[in-house]
C-alpha cells in the first residue's frame, strides 16, 4: 500500500466511527448517498420528458365564477348552433380624415369576402357619421382557442393586404380580444422560467460566494419545478381541473421561491455542522435534523393555505391552488431528501473559496451584523416596537382607499390591438358596438327583446342568433365600455328580464360585475380561514398561545403595509385606477403564508437555543444564526416574485409587486426587528402556556 493514502484511509475510517457514533441516516451514508441523489433525479428526468405537461381543452367558462348570471348566460351562449362561432369586429380608418369616397363599395366587397354579416340595408358595412370610419361584424368558428388565434391571424392578414389606399385596417371584438390575450402569452411561460432560474443563480452565488456550490441547489430546485409542473398539470387534466396560461408561470416563480430557500435553511445549518463534526455526512444528518422541522411546517402551512383556494368559485383559481400545492410539496420533497444527499457527494471543498473547517466558530457565535441588530434592538426592545408599529400603521393608510377591478383596456401591459381599435370605434360609434351585452334566453325572445330595449342606456337591441330554442340578443350600450354608467345598464337590463324564467345576461361588462362580486365573496369565505389554519399550525408546532398569535398578527400588519405602498405606487407612479379584483385574495394567501415561513425559521431556532441559553439569549442568539439566511431568502424570493412582471397581464405584475414590497417589510422589518423585540419585552411569556427557558 502505498504511504500517499494512509491520510486518506485514516480519514475516511475517522468518519466511519463518527457516522457509526452519531447515527447518520441510512439515506445520508457513504454508500447510500449516492444513490439518493442520483435516482429520484433520473426518474424526475424520465417523468418530465416522458410525460410531459398535462394537456385540457380549455372552455368559455374557465375564468368565470360558478353559478353567477354572466356564466349562466355563457352556458347558454355555447349551447347555440352556432357555438362554436366567435366574433371579429373589423375597423376601417383613414389615414387622413373622412374615408375615401370611392373606398365604402370597395371595403363592402372585403367584407362580403371575409363572411361578414348583413348590417341593414347598406350591406355588411356600417359607415360613421363622421365618415372617418367603417366597421363590419365577422363571424370567426373555430375549435379551440389556438384555432381562434389563427383564425384571428390570418383574418388580419387578409385586411392589411387588400386594404384600400389611405385606409388602416384593425381587428377587435370578442375574438381579437381572445386571440390577443393567447398572444401575449406566447412564450411567456419559458421567458419568466429563464428568467427566474437567472435572478435565482445570481442570487445564489453572491450569496454563496462560490463559483460551484451554487449550481447543487439550483439543479435540484429546477428539476423539482419541471417535475411539478408535469406533474401538477397531469393531475389536473385527470381530474379535469381548470388552469389559465398564467397557472404554470405562477407555480414555477412559487416553487423556485420556496424551494430555494429551504435550500438555504439547510446548507446554512450544515455549513455550521461541518465546523462542528469531521464527516459530512455526520454534519448533514444533523443539519437536517435541525431543519426538517422548520421546512416541514412552513411547507405544510404554506399547502394548506393553498388548498383554501379550492373553496373558489372560479374554476381556475382553483387549478391555481391545486397545482401549486403540488409543487410546495414537491419542492419541500427535494430539498429535504435529494438536496443532502447530493450535497454530501462532495468534499468541504465545494464551499470554496469559504471552506468551513472543525473548531472555527459557529455563526450563532460571531459577531456578526446580525448580533449587533439583536444588541441594539435588546437594548431598547419596547421602543422598536412601538417605532415599528407606527411604521407598518403609516404605510397601511393607502389600504383604505383601494378599489379593485381593472377596465378591459386596463388589463394589458402592452395595449394589444383589439383593446386600441375598441377604443378608437367609441369614437365614432356608440361605445358599446363593439362589444355589446349579450341577453341568452330560452323564453319568448320577442318579449325579452321588447324588455331589453325599454331599458335607459340601451342604444340598440337585435335577436342575432336563434336555435334549439335558446335566442341572443344583442344589445348596444351608449354609456363608455366598462364605465360605472355601463355597468347600471346592465344591473338595468337584468332587472328588466327577471320576471323571465331562463333568461341570463353576460359579455364583458355582465362579467366584470359578477367578477367583483364572486372575488369579494372568495375573499369573506377564504381568508378568514387561511388566518385559521396559519394560527393552527403555528399552536401544533410552537405548543403555545402568545407567539403564535403575535406572529401572525405581525404577517398581517405586514400585508396591509404592502397593501398600503403597492395602492400609492399604483395610482401614482404607475397610473393604475384600481387593482384587479383577484389581487387582494393572491397577495394575502402568499404573504401570509410564505410571510409565516421567515418567522417559523426564526422562532423555532429561537426555542432551541432557549432550551439552553434563556428566552433573552436564546432569541437573541437565533437572530445571529438566521439573520443572514432568512435575508438572503427574503431578498430572493422577493425578487423571484417581481419576476412575474416578465407576463404580460397587470394582474400578474400587480401581484408580484405586492408581494415583492410584502416580502421584503416581512425580512427586513418585522423578522429582524419587530418579533425579536416582542419576544425579548415579553421574555418566558412569549412562549406561554411552554417553558422553555433552560
Amino acid at each position: 500500500m502505498s504511504t500517499s493514502t494512509l491520510p486518506r484511509d485514516r480519514d475516511r475510517d475517522r468518519d466511519r466511527a463518527d457516522e457509526r457514533a452519531s447515527r447518520v441516516s441510512p439515506l445520508l451514508r457513504r454508500r447510500t448517498a449516492w444513490l439518493v441523489a442520483l435516482l429520484p433525479l433520473l426518474v424526475a428526468a424520465a417523468l418530465i420528458v416522458g410525460l410531459g405537461e398535462g394537456e385540457r381543452e380549455r372552455t368559455s367558462l374557465d375564468n368565470l365564477p360558478e353559478g353567477y348570471d354572466s356564466t349562466l348566460g355563457t352556458e347558454l351562449r355555447d349551447a347555440l348552433p352556432e357555438e362554436d362561432a366567435s366574433v371579429a369586429v373589423v375597423l376601417w380608418t383613414s389615414d387622413e380624415g373622412e374615408l375615401p369616397r370611392d373606398a365604402a363599395a370597395e371595403l363592402g366587397r372585403q367584407a362580403e369576402a371575409l363572411g361578414a354579416v348583413p348590417a341593414g340595408p347598406t350591406g355588411p358595412v356600417t359607415v360613421a357619421e363622421d365618415g372617418t370610419a367603417a366597421i363590419a361584424v365577422v363571424p370567426v368558428e373555430s375549435t379551440s382557442a389556438t384555432d381562434n388565434s389563427d383564425k384571428v391571424t390570418e383574418l388580419r392578414a387578409t385586411l392589411e393586404a387588400d386594404r384600400p389606399d389611405g385606409v388602416t385596417s384593425q381587428v377587435t371584438g370578442p375574438a381579437a380580444v381572445e386571440a390577443d390575450l393567447a398572444a401575449v402569452f406566447e412564450g411567456a411561460d419559458t421567458n419568466l422560467l429563464l428568467v427566474t432560474a437567472g435572478v435565482v443563480a445570481l442570487l445564489l452565488l453572491i450569496t454563496y460566494r462560490s463559483p460551484i456550490l451554487w449550481l447543487i441547489p439550483l439543479t435540484v430546485v429546477g428539476l423539482a419545478d419541471r417535475l411539478a409542473a408535469v406533474l401538477a398539470t397531469q393531475a389536473m387534466a385527470v381530474l379535469d381541473v381548470a388552469w389559465d396560461e398564467s397557472t404554470v408561470g405562477i407555480l414555477s416563480v412559487l416553487v423556485f421561491g420556496a424551494g430555494t430557500d429551504y435550500a438555504l435553511l439547510l446548507i446554512s445549518r450544515y455549513r455550521d455542522e461541518l465546523r462542528r463534526h469531521e464527516s459530512r455526512h455526520v454534519a448533514m444528518s444533523v443539519a437536517v435534523r435541525r431543519t426538517a422541522e422548520a421546512v416541514l411546517s412552513s411547507a405544510t402551512t404554506v399547502v394548506l393555505g393553498l388548498l383554501t383556494l379550492l373553496l373558489s368559485v372560479v374554476p381556475t383559481t382553483r387549478g391555481l391552488g391545486l397545482a401549486c400545492a403540488i409543487g410546495i410539496v414537491i419542492a419541500a420533497a427535494f430539498v429535504l431528501l435529494v438536496l443532502p444527499a447530493a450535497l454530501v457527494l462532495f468534499g468541504r471543498w465545494v464551499f470554496w473559496p469559504r471552506v468551513p473547517h472543525v473548531g472555527e466558530p459557529a455563526l450563532v457565535d460571531t459577531d456578526s451584523l446580525w448580533h449587533k441588530v439583536g444588541a441594539r434592538v435588546a437594548r431598547r426592545p419596547m421602543a422598536f416596537v412601538t417605532g415599528t408599529l407606527v411604521l407598518l400603521a403609516v404605510m397601511a393608510v393607502g389600504v383604505f382607499r383601494i378599489d379593485t377591478g381593472l377596465d378591459q383596456a386596463d388589463q394589458f401591459l402592452v395595449e394589444p390591438e383589439a383593446i386600441s381599435a375598441s377604443e378608437r370605434i367609441g369614437e365614432s360609434f356608440p361605445a358599446g358596438v363593439s362589444d355589446p351585452a349579450q341577453v341568452l334566453t330560452r323564453d319568448t325572445p320577442d318579449e325579452v327583446l321588447s324588455a331589453v330595449e325599454g331599458v335607459d342606456g340601451v342604444g340598440t337591441a337585435a335577436i342575432s342568433q336563434e336555435g334549439d330554442g335558446i335566442a341572443q340578443i344583442d344589445a348596444v350600450l351608449t354609456a363608455e365600455p366598462s364605465s360605472d354608467e355601463a355597468q347600471d345598464t346592465v344591473l338595468a337590463i337584468r332587472e328588466a328580464v327577471e320576471p323571465f324564467d331562463d333568461t341570463h345576461v353576460t359579455g364583458t361588462e355582465a362579467t366584470a360585475i359578477d367578477q367583483g362580486e364572486s372575488a369579494q365573496r372568495d375573499r369573506q369565505l377564504i381568508l378568514p380561514l387561511i388566518l385559521a389554519l396559519v394560527l393552527g399550525a403555528l399552536l401544533l408546532l410552537l405548543r403555545a398561545v402568545v407567539a403564535p398569535v403575535l406572529l401572525v398578527a405581525t404577517v398581517l400588519a405586514t400585508y396591509a403595509a404592502s397593501m398600503g405602498v403597492s395602492w400609492w405606487l399604483f395610482t401614482g407612479p404607475l397610473g393604475f385606477e384600481a387593482l384587479d379584483s383577484g389581487v387582494p385574495l393572491l397577495a394575502f394567501l402568499f404573504l401570509v403564508a410564505l410571510g409565516v415561513d421567515y418567522n417559523i425559521f426564526l422562532v423555532t431556532r429561537a426555542r432551541e437555543e432557549a432550551a439552553e441559553h434563556g428566552s433573552r439569549q436564546g432569541m437573541l442568539r437565533a437572530l445571529t444564526a438566521t439573520g443572514g439566511v432568512i435575508t438572503s431568502a427574503g431578498i430572493l424570493l422577493a425578487a423571484v416574485f417581481a419576476v412575474l412582471g416578465v407576463l404580460p397581464l397587470v394582474v400578474l405584475a400587480q401581484l408580484g409587486t405586492v408581494i415583492c414590497i410584502g416580502v421584503l417589510l416581512d425580512t427586513l422589518v418585522v423578522r429582524t426587528v419587530l418579533v425579536p423585540a416582542l419576544a425579548l419585552t415579553l421574555g418566558d411569556r412569549f412562549w406561554w402556556p411552554r417553558r422553555v427557558s433552560a
